[in-house]
């Protein structure tokens, strides 16, 4: 067999890497090109070409196990950067207010207003002060 049918043999799964059902395609792409490659070195011995299919097998195998940790580790790293991003944005949101509720206070002045006692039914209210609040 020639080394261009090789080449394709093991190559082509990896140009259709972004299939659904990629990976029994790949793992029978790959153990058949580790079988061929196999029994071309080992003039048609039926062991070693099976341990060729096998380790195409397992090539693919650990690929596709990288795959889904690389995967996995990048899911978490944006999960955690998404959940510091609204911490950040909440934090703001409070000083934000804060401020806000600061220059409300400083364009507020109370005035006062004594309330004598009174009775009131038969009920007899003490003498207190109320606040009448005035914006500027």
């Amino acid at each position: 067999m020639k080394s261009h049918h090789l080449i394709s043999i093991i190559f082509v799964p990896l140009l259709v890497a972004g299939c659904a059902a990629v990976r029994p395609v790949s793992d029978a792409a790959l153990g058949a090109g580790g079988g061929v490659i196999a029994n071309q070195l080992s003039h048609g011995n039926p062991g070693i070409t099976a341990a060729g299919a096998a380790g195409g097998v397992l090539l693919s195998e650990g690929a596709f196990y990288l795959s889904g940790k690389q995967t996995d580790k990048a899911y978490v790293t944006g999960y955690e950067k998404g959940r510091s991003d609204a911490v950040k944005q909440q934090y703001w949101i409070l000083v934000h207010q804060q401020q806000q509720q600061k220059t409300l206070l400083e364009n507020i002045s109370l005035y006062a207003i004594p309330v004598p006692e009174q009775t009131i039914d038969g009920t007899i209210l003490n003498p207190t002060t109320k606040y009448l609040r005035i914006e500027n």
